[in-house]
């Protein structure tokens, strides 16, 4: 069962590559602050885990942007087991993959639960100069920028140019 928290952490994971004053930042870019990130996210931050990470981001951003099939996720799922047990009377599904890998395919699961339990409400910022996305939790699933104060302000200031502007015309 994935929890909140998952969900959270892949959308965290998702906008790890913000635009920051006009240039693309990448949070797991640096050594220092990648090891950082993914200890804050439950990892260990070794140079393989922060590796197969950013594999897994880069892909997952391409799948919700509609850039790339969901089956090329795949690949980090291979050699992933879910394993049964009963803890406290019930029935617990406990994931066994390598340490580097569980971050990476934590977020994959985190994705398809989304995809199948809110199809639609994982999405890219409607803002094209943006590279952050959003869950949207909106009853009708109208959410379209990452921040109506930042995004969603810009985007509409823009459109108001533009209708003012084709006006004057």
């Amino acid at each position: 069962m994935i929890d909140r928290a998952a969900e959270e952490r892949l959308l965290e994971l998702l906008n790890t590559t913000p635009v920051v004053e006009g240039a693309v930042h990448d949070a797991l870019g640096a050594p220092g602050e990648a090891r950082a990130w993914v200890r804050d996210h439950g990892g260990a931050g070794t140079r393989a885990e922060i590796a197969v990470l950013v594999e897994v981001r880069d892909a997952l951003q391409g799948v919700v942007r509609g850039e790339r099939a969901p089956e090329s996720l795949r690949a980090f799922l291979d050699g992933v087991d879910s394993v049964p047990d009963i803890e406290d009377g019930r029935l617990k599904w406990s994931l066994r993959v390598p340490a580097a890998r569980r971050l990476a395919v934590e977020s994959v699961l985190a994705w398809a639960h989304l995809r199948e339990a809110r199809p639609g409400r994982l999405k890219p910022c409607g803002n094209p100069e943006c590279r952050l996305f959003l869950l949207d939790r909106s009853k009708p699933n109208s959410a379209r920028w990452c921040s109506m104060a930042e995004c969603g302000n810009r985007m509409k200031a823009r459109r108001h140019y533009q209708r003012v502007k084709d006006a004057q015309s």
